[in-house]
């Protein structure tokens, strides 16, 4: 129906040059984003990088990255929070009202014990079939799995179960890769549309921010690229608060030190997820249809609990419900005409678990400044952990056993470990800490070394645990604003 509608379809779904098709002989991912989607990571004006052991994204659009998030809401227990120089009691308040701000849909259940409950929780979307036969499953055996460990339960989803203001409530309509057209999928897009009726709000596009100007160990103007035109332009600052994400806060924080004629320093403990993807089969939905109108990210959640909190891992569960072709169609060693055949009769029963792992900070992964061709870019290096291979291995084992005693199959050729950098969980750059150097925040977020900067994004987060962050960083900047501006 809505190929017929659209003036050019092909552009839409796959792209004036097909950039949306993932080919089978393509071994580094698995899905792509939609042309639609492509604004998101779209670099107007692109500048020097180095990367190793890290493959960075990062967004200049409006809204940023998160226009391209999949909706997880999930907050940080206290053992999660133990290195923070404050705890859930205090970040509690404001997951709730960011939660009645944005729409988060969430249950009562076994995973409420990892995931602190919290005020402003929708009730969750309808679940397609699949991801009722999934959870049909843990239920009859659930005992037995959380004896292993493991539990599951309802996604925590920043998409509305009830019409809230001008965006309506999710309409099942299968289009959430291409951005939900009745805004049900929170983006911040939307918070920057009821900004802008505020009086006192301005925003500016067009601008992009290349350093600050300091003076005495403060913020007094912010030095920007003027994109459509070229030149500069100087917005002044009495306070400047800094949330351009992990990366691109340190790149700005850098070249002002530069600016300022200091040696900028090495900015130690830079985090981010490891992920995993594993395919697998439910046997139960072979030959049954695929339900195209359902939400189409991950519906369900689960986690392998570890006797220290860094050792929880968090598993998304999505069931193929788009026109994606599903990674296991590439493999058959069929002919193109009879792989096709299969994939119909597999396609309801196809689905992703994506496996996050905790990090912590390291002070050999650093972000730091380099001069290349007379030219300061900003490098980036990331060694994973000591025995991060083995750990791997022993998880995967794990999650394809549980697999199992739900009724699926995950081949094990098929599971794929995705770069550091693929998730964009950044974090740790500049964390926030009771006491510390000047290149550390003050638990409000203050930069100790500039007394009017702040950095509200994943810079300041001492550790990094396997759940998404985006909700985190959201109650976070709630309660800097609470405490330091209100």
């Amino acid at each position: 129906e809505l190929k017929k509608k659209l003036e050019d379809p092909w552009n839409y779904f796959l792209g004036r040059d097909n950039e949306a098709l993932i080919l089978p002989e393509n071994d580094d991912e698995y899905y792509g984003f939609p042309p639609s989607k492509s604004f998101v990571f779209h670099d107007p004006s692109p500048q020097p990088l180095g990367s190793r052991g890290f493959e960075p994204l990062f967004s200049y659009a409006r809204g940023g990255l998160a226009e391209a998030w999949t909706g997880g809401s999930y907050p940080f227990n206290d053992d999660e929070l133990a290195d923070w120089p404050f705890g859930l009691k205090e970040l509690l308040p404001h997951y709730g009202e960011v939660a009645k701000a944005i729409g988060i849909g969430g249950a009562r259940d076994d995973l409420a014990a990892h995931m602190p409950l919290h005020d402003g929780l929708l009730e969750p979307v309808l679940l397609d079939d699949h991801a009722s036969c999934l959870l049909a499953s843990y239920e009859k055996k659930k005992q037995k799995l959380q004896a292993r460990s493991f539990v599951m339960g309802r996604a925590r989803l920043a998409v509305l179960s009830t019409p809230r203001g001008e965006r309506d409530k999710c309409q099942t309509l299968g289009r959430c890769l291409w951005g939900c057209p009745n805004g049900a999928l929170y983006t911040p897009a939307w918070t920057l549309r009821e900004l802008l009726r505020h009086p006192r709000f301005e925003y500016r596009p067009g601008l992009k921010a290349r350093h600050f100007e300091l003076k005495d160990g403060r913020a007094h103007a912010l030095d920007c690229r003027v994109l459509d035109g070229g030149g500069t332009l100087k917005v002044k600052c009495e306070r400047l608060v800094v949330a351009a994400g992990t990366l691109e806060s340190a790149r700005l924080l850098l070249a002002s030190l530069v600016r300022d004629g200091e040696s900028p320093p090495e900015l130690g403990g830079l985090m981010d997820n490891r992920q995993v993807l594993m395919p697998f089969v439910s046997l139960k939905m072979l030959g049954r249809p695929w339900q195209e109108e359902a939400y189409q990210y991950h519906q369900l959640a689960m986690g392998l609990v570890g006797e220290r909190a860094s050792d929880y891992v968090h598993g998304l569960v999505t069931t193929l419900k788009s026109a994606l072709i599903h990674p296991v169609v590439q493999s058959l060693p069929f002919s193109l005409g009879t792989s096709m055949k299969f994939f119909r009769e597999m396609h309801g029963a196809l689905g992703l678990v994506n496996i996050n792992f905790s990090d912590r900070p390291r002070p050999e992964n650093r972000v730091f400044l380099e001069h290349h061709e007379g030219m300061a870019r900003l490098m980036i290096d990331y060694r994973p952990e000591k025995g991060e291979e083995q750990k791997l291995r022993r998880t995967c084992r794990r999650f394809r056993g549980i697999l199992r005693s739900l009724g699926c199959l995950a081949p094990r050729g098929m599971t794929h470990v995705r770069p550091m950098g693929a998730s964009v969980h950044y974090a740790g750059t500049l964390p926030m800490k009771a006491e510390g150097g000047p290149w550390t925040l003050t638990p409000t977020g203050r930069c100790r070394a500039l007394d009017n900067v702040w950095f509200v994004d994943g810079s300041g987060l001492p550790s990094l645990p396997a759940k998404n962050l985006t909700f985190t960083l959201m109650a976070n900047a709630s309660r800097i604003a609470a405490e330091d501006f209100s």
